[in-house]
């Protein structure tokens, strides 16, 4: 095959634009298109994201924003293998960079004015989950599937999962990110990560009547999003029949407990698939990163966004410095590069993670004379909660 020239590089690079931005009328359309890479955020995209979304923001014309996918993926999440390729060859501040840029992003989402109707069709994972888990409209389908894997590489459920899932009901939010279980669009909704499920073959009908309608009142833009939303009764059913041994287990105060929790109920119930699933999960990821994620929910649980955004910029800076651990670095080895699915974890066992290596995850780093925590700018969120509060 006949190698490309600079110059068709060049050509192509231009036609296949990462993000595409459309305008109908009051509404304007965000669209991540990455489909061969499910999406996945870069540096260039969060950037174009973020000044769109400003300039939406202040446009008096503009009713309320579309942000979807093209493909089979709305987001599978951060870029991982180019943001670790770039730290391996230059240096950890160079993810650094582009996780601070991709929170400020999330939480220009989380406080945004105006409403944002996120379309997830399809698999929405870890940055994914945090541009559009905490919009103000979250739209799902037969074909989304969520999960928050990040303990299986090595790090933990970030861009702002401490406050999203820990808003979920009892303790599901520390089943979904010790664990990575996968949701599908029903079950989204049932335990409140969705606030619509429609059938994906409905989404270009449910655009189209969005693109028609001339208003950003909240409740106009639910009234024409109800006439192609479902409910399942079923789901919630099944939810709240999970619910009550997911807390029984998962409310337990160390990551310790809640796995001996968890293998005294699996001797109990053999036939339930998805505990036995949830101890091999657990078991096979990093100790150190279920710790981190375990405090980081708990304490979520009674802040604000931006604190949550904040600490999690503070651990990221922490885990890829790796002068505390490393296993960040070799989840990727294992699972995304070397791909034997392998990972050696250090310390090896949950009671090998002392509580002072979890608090030195969760301090700044002063020894770093550039360094600064994650400073958010103040954003009114008055209107914000006048729209969810009619939701």
């Amino acid at each position: 095959m006949q190698a490309l020239s600079s110059t068709e590089l060049f050509h192509r690079d231009l036609s296949e634009r990462p993000v595409l931005f459309e305008e109908h009328s009051g509404v304007r359309k965000i669209i991540l298109n990455r489909p061969s890479k499910l999406n996945s955020l870069t540096l260039e995209m969060v950037s174009q994201m973020f000044r769109k979304l400003q300039i939406y923001e202040d446009d008096p014309s503009v009713n309320l924003v579309i942000l979807k996918g093209n493909g089979q993926a709305f987001c599978a999440g951060g870029d991982v293998v180019g943001n670790m390729c770039s730290m391996l060859k230059g240096h950890w501040s160079f993810g650094a960079s582009f996780y601070k840029k991709q929170l400020t992003l999330d939480h220009l989402i989380a406080t945004y004015k105006k409403p944002l109707v996120c379309l997830i069709n399809g698999v929405v994972m870890g940055g994914g989950a945090g541009i559009s888990m905490i919009g103000s409209f979250r739209v799902v389908t037969e074909k989304t599937v969520f999960a928050m894997p990040e303990a299986s590489i090595g790090l933990f459920p970030d861009v702002g999962a401490s406050h999203f899932l820990s808003k979920l009901p009892g303790y599901f939010g520390e089943y979904l990110g010790l664990t990575g279980a996968r949701l599908d669009g029903a079950t989204m909704l049932a335990c409140g990560l969705a606030t619509h499920f429609v059938f994906s073959k409905d989404l270009p009908l449910l655009e189209y009547a969005l693109c028609s309608l001339d208003s950003s009142n909240a409740p106009e833009i639910l009234s024409v999003i109800n006439k192609f939303a479902h409910k399942s009764n079923k789901k919630e059913e099944d939810l709240h029949k999970r619910l009550k041994r997911i807390n029984q287990c998962f409310s337990r105060q160390t990551v310790e407990g809640i796995l001996h929790s968890l293998e005294k109920e699996l001797l109990d119930n053999m036939a339930e698939k998805w505990i036995a699933a949830a101890v091999n999960s657990m078991k096979a990821a990093s100790p150190t990163s279920l710790k981190i994620f375990l405090r980081s929910i708990r304490e979520g649980r009674g802040q604000t966004i931006e604190q949550c955004l904040a600490r999690d910029y503070t651990i990221f800076c922490n885990i890829v410095r790796r002068k505390i651990t490393n296993d960040f670095y070799e989840g990727s080895r294992a699972i995304l590069f070397d791909k034997d699915k392998k990972p050696k974890w250090e310390p090896p066992k949950l009671e090998l993670v002392g509580a002072e290596t979890v608090e030195m995850l969760f301090k700044a780093l002063e020894d770093e004379d550039d360094w600064n925590c994650l400073q958010l700018p103040t954003r009114s969120s008055h209107s914000l909660d006048q729209m969810r509060s009619k939701l």
